[in-house]
């Protein structure tokens, strides 16, 4: 990957952790480990069994309280201390044997970029558990999922269209937050 597609990569995949740092990391490892995609090599870690197990053991524990009113806002709480530095970790991971300067400036855009996604998650759900009816936290914690996983597969595959494709999503979550 040229420093740009790195980039793009790093992108997507902070938005995506910004929404689900779990099923982002367990998606971009079992892509990688079922030859989906090809990630740069300081993030083939991610594919590790360790690493994937203790990913896969967290969405889990991540998808059952996304489904619970007011569950869901306090996990959301407590990840805003957690999502933006670990998109910030990837990203700073992602982009190997350039120079700091750029691997530092990739990881503070990466966090703020992952701590705006979060930020729109964690408002609309908290509107969300305003609301009586049970289908809403559902289906917004599925389309997240969702979301999440096609990011990862798209910044891995198409990098430079996903760095468009979170401009205007970062765009669309400010007007969200506010």
């Amino acid at each position: 990957m040229s420093p740009l597609e790195t980039l793009g990569f790093a992108l997507g995949t902070s938005f995506a952790s910004g929404l689900n740092l779990y099923a982002t990391v367990a998606a971009a490892g079992i892509f990688q480990r079922l030859g989906l995609v090809h990630l740069p090599d300081t993030l083939q870690v991610l594919a590790h069994p360790i690493v994937l197990g203790v990913a896969v053991t967290l969405f889990i524990v991540e998808f059952i309280a996304d489904k619970i009113p007011y569950v869901d806002s306090a996990w959301d709480a407590l990840h805003t201390f957690i999502r933006p530095p670990a998109a910030a970790v990837l990203a700073y991971s992602a982009f190997g044997a350039v120079p700091e300067e750029y691997k530092l400036g990739a990881a503070l855009l990466a966090g703020g970029v992952a701590l705006t996604s979060h930020g729109a998650k964690a408002t609309t759900r908290a509107a969300a558990n305003t609301s009586p009816e049970p289908v809403s936290n559902w289906a917004l914690s599925l389309v997240e999922d969702g979301l999440s996983v096609f990011l990862v597969w798209m910044a891995a595959e198409h990098p430079l269209l996903t760095a468009a494709i979170v401009l205007v999503l970062v765009i669309a979550a400010v007007l969200l937050i506010r």
